[in-house]
C-alpha cells in the first residue's frame, strides 16, 4: 500500500512534490508549547517537517486544557511538562517526525546553542523578554522567526527575515498593545488562538519549501469579537541604528547572566525562581526527602511537587523552582533557600 499521508498536501500547487521533500527535510525550533504552542507543533508534525524541536517551561494544568489542544486531563493529573506530553501525543500522530523537547526556561545560551542547526524559530512564547532574546538569536544566526501572540479575542503575527524585514526590536516602541494583558488576566478564546496559528503555519509553511516571495511582509492583527481585521505594511520602521538588525548590530539581548534570576508569573500568583547556575537535581531524594517529612508530594520523572505552609512548590530537575500561592519574590527567595542552602 502507498503512503499517501501528504497527497493532499502535495496536491496544493504552491508546495507539489517538492516542496513536500524540502519540508521533510526542514528543522523547526518551537519556542514555548501553551497554546500557540500546541496547535503549531500538530500542523507542522502533520505536514510532514523532518524535526521539530520543542521548548518549554511549564507543565500540563487543568486550566490549559480549554485551548491547548495536545494535552488530556491524564497530562494534567500527571503534571507532565508541557514539552514532554507534547512530544508523546505528537509521536502517535506522525512517528516520521523527529521530536526533540526540552524542559527548561531558555536563556539566551540555550536558545543560540539549540537554534542553530535550524531553519526556522517559531515564537509561541507569552514574555517579550524571550522574544526579544529570539530576536537577537534569529539575526545573529541568520534564521528566520514568526512572532505571535493573543489575547482575549484578539492577536498579532509577524514574519521575520533577518537582512530584509524590520526586526522585532525595530517594531517595539510602534506595535499595538493589550495593555499589559494576558491570557491570565483578560482570558482568551480557543478561535483567536486558531487564528493565530493559522497565519504562523502558513508562513512556516511558505519559508519551508522556500517560498519566501509569498510573504506578505505585514504585521497581521484581528480581533475576532469585534470583527476587525488589519495588515500594515511596516517595511519603513527598519532603521539601520537598531542594535539587532542595523549596520552595527549589538545584540543586546545576547549578553551573560551569572545571578539568580526571579519572575512573577503574571496573574498566576507564582513565582518562578531560576538558579545562576543550572543544577542537576535528583528528584527521587527529593521525593523521599519530602514524603519522609510527611508533606504532600507528587513526583514524576520529570518534576516534583510538594505542598508546604499553604504554598505549592514545584521543583524541576535544572534547579528551576515555581512557588505557587505568592507573588512576594522576597518570601519565595525565603523558601527556596530553607530548601536548597
Amino acid at each position: 500500500m502507498t503512503d499517501d499521508r501528504y497527497s493532499r498536501q502535495e496536491l496544493f500547487r504552491p508546495i507539489g512534490e517538492e516542496g513536500q521533500q524540502l519540508i521533510k527535510k526542514k528543522h523547526v525550533l518551537l519556542v514555548g508549547a501553551g497554546a500557540l504552542g500546541t496547535g503549531n507543533a500538530e500542523s507542522l508534525v502533520r505536514a510532514g517537517v523532518g524535526k521539530l524541536t520543542i521548548v518549554d517551561r511549564d507543565y500540563v494544568e487543568t486550566s490549559n486544557l480549554q485551548r491547548q489542544q495536545l494535552y488530556s486531563e491524564l497530562d494534567a493529573q500527571k503534571k507532565l511538562p508541557k514539552a514532554i506530553a507534547a512530544k508523546y501525543r505528537l509521536e502517535q500522530i506522525n512517528h516520521a517526525v523527529k521530536i526533540e523537547a526540552h524542559v527548561l526556561d531558555a536563556a539566551w545560551t540555550d536558545l543560540l546553542e539549540l537554534a542553530g542547526e535550524t531553519d526556522l524559530i517559531l515564537d509561541a512564547t507569552d514574555n517579550y523578554e524571550t522574544r526579544l532574546m529570539l530576536n537577537d538569536v534569529s539575526h545573529k544566526l541568520g534564521i528566520p522567526w514568526i512572532y505571535g501572540a493573543c489575547v482575549g479575542s484578539s492577536g498579532m503575527t509577524f514574519t521575520i527575515i533577518p537582512g530584509e524585514t524590520p526586526c522585532f526590536q525595530c517594531l517595539w516602541n510602534k506595535m499595538p498593545t493589550a495593555g499589559g494583558q494576558t491570557c491570565d488576566t483578560a482570558g482568551i478564546i480557543s478561535p483567536a488562538v486558531g487564528m493565530v496559528v493559522s497565519y504562523q503555519t502558513a508562513d512556516a509553511l511558505k519559508i519551508l519549501v522556500e517560498d519566501k516571495e509569498s510573504l506578505s511582509g505585514k504585521l497581521i492583527t484581528f480581533d475576532l469579537w469585534q470583527n476587525t481585521h488589519t495588515a500594515i505594511q511596516v517595511r519603513k520602521l527598519k532603521s539601520s541604528s537598531c542594535p539587532t538588525c542595523g549596520t552595527e548590530p549589538t545584540y543586546p539581548y545576547l549578553s551573560a547572566e551569572h545571578t539568580m534570576k526571579t519572575a512573577v508569573l503574571c496573574g498566576r500568583d507564582t513565582v518562578q525562581i531560576r538558579p545562576a547556575v543550572k543544577k542537576n537535581l535528583h528528584l527521587p531524594d527529593l521525593n523521599a526527602i519530602f514524603t519522609t517529612q510527611g508533606l504532600p508530594v507528587q513526583y514524576n520523572h520529570f518534576l516534583l511537587s510538594v505542598e508546604m505552609n499553604e504554598k505549592r512548590m514545584v521543583v524541576f530537575e535544572d534547579g528551576r523552582v515555581l512557588i505557587h500561592g505568592t507573588n512576594d519574590v522576597a518570601e519565595a527567595k525565603k523558601m527556596y533557600h530553607r530548601i536548597f542552602s
